[in-house]
């Protein structure tokens, strides 16, 4: 494979003191994800990427250290860095949206529950979307994985009152549709989504294995019953390096910042 342009140009470092090391290795992810560096090619030695970037060798090896540390790339003793083999999981979000659904049968999706907490004010967002007219509202924050490999983490907004027990439920079967079923709701949609990108906080990098400057994308979804009433306000941060998200529904209105 030919050597790939420089793209990065003085003005993309950024002068507030921002780690350069992580601009580079947010471009070579952009590469390797987005197929211009296909698994099994060797990445150009450190002199190459360093002269490429206008840089100290240092610094290109702190961003191929992130890249390694997100299963992206593989040294090899005294052969070099290569591309590793990695399937991008391509998670379709319509209106009745599922990872198992996304997933088929390639590997096996498990969530687990970090915290539930029933919070009497929620913020004014999560009381609106929700309609909850004064009422508590019960919130879930969850982390999801395919084949073991950290893919999001999320923040799962109800009404306290409409979902009882939801999450001693959603602790005992990993998954949100059986944990609604199991008090009394058997169906419900995607109403909104909007998908934003940026980089992960540390207790984002924290909870997904990833290295600091790695990105994540977020999306906001309103889910509802079928009658229209608001059921789930979600807030889902995804590695942008593991997953691609297809939104395949027609209202994508939902406002607020990410």
């Amino acid at each position: 494979m030919g050597r790939v342009p420089n793209v990065m140009t003085a003005q993309s470092r950024s002068p507030s003191g921002y780690a350069t090391w992580r601009l580079i290795a947010e471009e070579l992810r952009r590469e390797i994800v987005g197929g211009a560096r296909a698994p099994g090619a060797k990445l150009p030695p450190e002199g190459e990427l360093a002269e490429r970037f206008g840089v100290h060798r240092n610094t290109v090896r702190q961003a191929v250290a992130a890249l390694a540390a997100e299963h992206l790339v593989v040294s090899r003793r005294g052969s070099g860095t290569y591309v590793a083999e990695h399937t991008v999981l391509v998670h379709r979000i319509g209106a009745r949206t599922r990872l198992t659904d996304s997933l088929g049968s390639r590997g096996s999706a498990s969530r687990r529950l970090l915290a539930s907490a029933v919070e009497q004010e929620p913020p004014a967002e999560v009381a609106e979307r929700l309609a909850l007219g004064g009422g508590a509202g019960l919130r879930l924050e969850t982390a999801s994985s395919v084949d073991g490999l950290s893919i999001s983490r999320g923040t799962h907004w109800f009404a306290a009152d409409r979902v009882p027990g939801l999450a001693e439920r959603f602790d005992a079967t990993g998954s949100i549709t059986a944990a609604l079923r199991a008090v009394g709701i058997d169906d419900y949609v995607r109403a909104a989504t909007t998908v934003s990108a940026r980089h992960a906080t540390a207790a984002e990098a924290a909870d997904l294995g990833l290295t600091a400057g790695s990105v994540v994308l977020v999306t906001r979804s309103l889910d509802t019953l079928t009658d229209g009433t608001p059921l789930q306000l979600g807030i889902t941060r995804f590695v942008a390096a593991r997953v691609e998200l297809d939104v395949g529904h027609a209202d994508l209105e939902l406002d607020g910042p990410a």
